[in-house]
Formats: structure tokens, sequence, C-alpha cells
């Protein structure tokens, strides 16, 4: 496939195929781009990952140093674990289960990573084999009314313990028993060693190693070729030189003049150093919006993902006033097919600005946010964190540096986890506590049948009435797309039914 970018049909023409391509002719594409644009290089970036021989410190990522260094901030912050929670319901062999859970730490070494000052310099420090347990913890003795109000409270001071990012063992697992068929199994992990995706590969793999223990089998597993700090030594040897600085400057001459902050109806200032205090608000669409959300985006040639997105930062410009808006989107950072199988941080964050001004057809505001995707898919080999080194915005202890705000989109499967021939759901959280790494995060769960809006807010800066009536209006806005695409975004409605009555009509009753 050829393509021109500076030939108006070809970019008409692709943008209406994009959505249609697999991820092979999709990662081409770009690839095209880039070397038509003049952002690619046989050199530097383009390199294999290849293993490497682990002599001397071994250095941390660019996403592993940035939390590190938040960590030295803060230690304890608990900001940054990933936890999840499962039910699993059938006969459960507790031992085969903490097995496959060794297999797993013996298998990735990240799992068993510590982060130390050596030589004058933080580093990955590889422990050769950890002491790791699964304790169970018997909740049957319990009245069974009370049994799930204990487990909430138990699995929710496990989000909340600590990692000592010195000490391996940066994942720790715990399981509930509330029957004799019944347990709850708890995850916690630093994110410095994980990710959206590695938890897709940690279930995946744990699933397969559970099953070949429950029948005597050994794990039928290759052993891994490359390891997470191949990644790092790869990252830090060949970000360098001309493929960098023609990357960097895309982001500096997209980013020029961006504004990082979005005016949301805050209820006090902004405290002089971020809290990371958070709480979380989560809706469902409903399933006939869900299904002509996904139709509408095959339509105007675009995904899913830059659908939403066009529709939230519609919205966030309608609350601030703003005809820039800003916002972070996570990636999942393994551009390479080398790196699919590895559990570690290579997430990278996304910087998106979109001009709002004008006044345009939706439709071509939709445009606008597509060609600022691609365009930022095209270059996103640069860590977040070596961007915001070389572009050296403010920086503040109140909040991140470029976006204050965060989209995310993530495609899920209903059985993300199984485990042999038990029957695995996930269990919704006992508290609506988290932390918030940003003012405001919209995280889109995209199921077969469904769709869940979460949102993660800042509890110092936002109230929850107001985050109840922004996700309201989000589905509102929804709604007034699919409907009419073609009509001006000034046009389109966010306030519902109700709230339009109240306007209109009860804040109109003058008689009195």
């Amino acid at each position: 496939m050829n393509y021109d970018p500076t030939n108006p049909d070809d970019i008409e023409k692709i943008s209406k195929e994009f959505v249609k391509l697999s991820l092979e002719q999709q990662a081409l594409l770009l690839k095209q781009i880039q070397r038509k644009d003049g952002t690619d290089s046989t050199a530097s970036l383009s390199s294999d990952v290849m293993p490497s021989p682990h002599e001397g410190p071994l250095p941390l990522s660019y996403g592993q140093q940035r939390l590190w260094f938040l960590d030295q901030l803060e230690p304890g912050n608990t900001a940054y674990n990933i936890d999840a929670a499962w039910r699993l319901l059938g006969k459960l062999s507790v031992l085969a289960l903490r097995n496959s859970m060794k297999e797993m730490i013996k298998r990735h070494e990240i799992l068993r990573t510590s982060f130390s000052i050596v030589d004058s310099q933080v580093s990955q420090v590889i422990s050769p084999e950890i002491e790791f347990d699964l304790p169970v913890v018997d909740l049957r003795q319990l009245p069974a009314g009370e049994r799930d109000a204990e487990l909430g409270r138990q699995a929710h001071a496990e989000t909340l313990r600590p990692f000592d990012l010195k000490r391996a063992g940066l994942l720790r697992a715990r399981l509930f028993q509330l029957a004799d068929e019944e347990h709850v199994l708890a995850i916690t992990m630093h994110h410095i060693i994980s990710d959206g995706w590695s938890l897709a590969i940690f279930y995946r793999e744990l699933s397969i190693i559970y099953t070949a223990y429950t029948k005597g089998a050994p794990s039928p597993l290759k052993d891994l070729e490359l390891r997470y700090a191949d990644y790092a030594l790869w990252q830090r040897r060949y970000l360098t030189g001309q493929a960098l600085d023609d990357q960097i400057k895309y982001w500096r001459e997209r980013l020029s003049n961006a504004s990082s902050g979005i005016e949301l109806p805050f209820k006090q200032a902004r405290p002089a150093v971020q809290s990371y205090r958070g709480e979380r608000y989560s809706v469902l669409l409903p399933a006939d919006l869900a299904r002509q959300l996904r139709a509408s985006s095959q339509r105007e040639g675009v995904t899913l993902f830059m659908l939403l997105l066009s529709a939230f930062q519609l919205l966030l410009a309608r609350y601030s006033g703003q005809d820039e808006i800003t916002v972070g989107s996570p990636v999942a950072g393994r551009t390479r097919v080398e790196l699919e199988e590895l559990i570690g941080l290579f997430l990278n964050m996304l910087v998106l600005k979109v001009d709002c001004s004008g006044d345009p057809t939706f439709r071509e505001f939709l445009m606008r946010v597509k060609e600022v995707c691609l365009g930022a898919y095209a270059h996103q080999d640069v860590p977040f964190e070596k961007l915001v080194e070389e572009l050296q915005p403010e920086r503040s202890l109140s909040h991140t540096p470029l976006f204050q705000v965060l989209f995310g989109l993530h495609n899920l499967a209903d059985d993300i986890f199984t485990l042999g021939d038990l029957q695995v759901e996930p269990r919704a959280r006992a508290s609506t506590t988290q932390g918030a790494k940003f003012d405001l995060t919209l995280n889109v769960g995209a199921y077969p049948d469904r769709m869940r809006l979460t949102f993660v807010y800042n509890a110092d800066l936002l109230q929850e009435h107001t985050i109840v009536k922004l996700a309201a209006h989000y589905q509102k806005l929804l709604e007034e797309i699919i409907a009419d695409p073609s009509r001006r975004v000034s046009t389109l409605a966010v306030l519902t039914d109700d709230e339009r009555r109240q306007v209109l009509e009860a804040w109109n009753q003058t008689d009195a």
C-alpha cells in the first residue's frame, strides 16, 4: 500500500479504510507515513530488541524511572498499585495455584526485580529467586451475611498496603475462602513491573500452568528468549540520534503553545502538592447505544477510540470554554513483535491536543481528531518521560506535566481470566476509593455487547455530583452524535431531558 501524506486524495482514501485494516496492515501504514514525512530512520528506533548480557548495573526503562522518582518523592504512595480480585467457583487446588504463581515468578525476571542505587545510579536488581507465599484467609467461620463485607474490608486493605521498591517481590496475592468451593483471589502488583497488557499475559499463562499442574504435568510454556531488562537496555542504547530528533521535532511542533490545564468546575483551589486521593464512579451505557457507537465508527471510517475521544474532548470544551483541549491517552508501547509476550512496564502516554474552534460539524471535528491520533501513533516511540525531558514544560508538584485529563479505551473479553475447570468472575470493588494520578480519567471498557464508563477523579478538586452530571452529559452527547453527525457541534445538546425541562419550564414559572 503506497501512501503519500501530501496528497489529499490519498489522505481521504486511507482515512476511510484505516479502521478496516488488520493490525499488521495498520503498522505497515504507519511505517510508510513515518518514512514519507521524514520521521523514520533505519537506525535506532527501528532496531530489534535483542538478548543482552546482563553485566553491571542494569538501567531502568524511562517509564520505570518516572515511577521510581515519584516513589522517592512520596515513599509508600499506593496510587500506582495495580489490583484485581477474582471469584473462583468450583474445586480449587490451592497447592497447584500457589505453585503456578511461583512458576510465573521464576519465568518472568521482572517479577523478581527490585530497584536500588548501585554505583550512584538507580538500577534494576534481579534476584535469582525469591520467596513467595499465597496466604489463605478462611472466612467460613463467619456468618454467611458477614463474609462479603469482611472480604471487602481485607481486600481493600491489601490494595492500600504499600510496596518497598528496594525489596524484590512487587507482586503479592492472597486467597480468601468463603465456602468449600468458593474462593476469591486478590492480586496486587506495583505498576513499575507491570501494565494492562502484562496483566493479560499473566492471567493467560497462569491458567495454562495451573491446568497442567492439576493434571500432574509440567508447564508447557517455552522459555522466554527476552527479558524486560533487555528492553530497558535497548531503549537506553538506541533511543538517540536522528530518529529520536525527528520524532521530538514532531511533538515540539504539535505541542507548541499547548495549554495542559482544562478548567473544570473544581470545588476548591489546587493543593500545592498532589495528594492522589481519588474516587471512582462507574456507569453502564445502554446496550443499544453501545451497538450504535460501534456501527457509527465503522461508517465514519474511524476507530471506536477516535469517536469516543472526539465526544469527550467536545464535552471538555463545553465545560471549560477552551478552544484547545489537551488530554493524555495510554498506548501499549509494544511496537515490536518480540515484546508481545513479556511482562513489564511498556505502557506509554500520548499527548493529544485538538483544536475545537470554528464550530465545525461533528463529522469535520472527528476528522481533526483522527488526524491528531494518526500522527501521535506514528510518533509513539518517544517515551512520555523523554518527551517531558525534551520539551521542559513548567513543572509542579500539584499536577502531571503536559496534561491533567486522561482518556482510555480498553477492549475487553468477558472471559479475560480462566483457571482450569473453575468458573472465574471478576469481583466488583468493595470501595469507590482509588488513587487518582490525574485530575480526571475516563476509562471506557468495551465488551462485546456493552460499554462501561469508569471515571476516576481527584477528590481534592472534583465532587461526585459533578462527575455524575458529567457522565450523563457525555451519554447525552453521544446520543446526539449518533442521531446526526452532520450537525454543527454548537447545536449538539448535552443537557439531559430532566435538566432541559428544569431550565425551560421549572425555572421559567414566573406567575408567582
